[in-house]
């Protein structure tokens, strides 16, 4: 883990791509709706715009003229075995 020039600990994920596809489309999803009720705080709504911003900055298969199938395709191999 590394500090950043505030000197607060950086905190490291790893996902899969096709978690980072699913979880970047659910939050621009998110995002773009009002949902005030469900936060205690206006910092957790930057801290879920802030993960939207790092998830467009590493997931380029949004610019994929093909994204709404590589969408299904992630959201596919993510479900769970019925």
């Amino acid at each position: 883990m590394e500090n950043n020039r505030n000197n607060e600990r950086i905190v490291s994920l790893q996902l899969s791509n096709d978690e980072a596809i699913v979880l970047l489309e659910w939050l621009i999803n998110f995002n773009q709706e009002e949902h005030s009720g469900l936060f205690e705080d206006q910092s957790e709504k930057r801290a879920l715009w802030n993960l939207e911003a790092l998830l467009e900055k590493n997931v380029t298969e949004i610019l994929n003229p093909d994204y709404l199938e590589i969408l299904a395709k992630a959201r596919e191999r993510l479900r769970d075995d019925a």
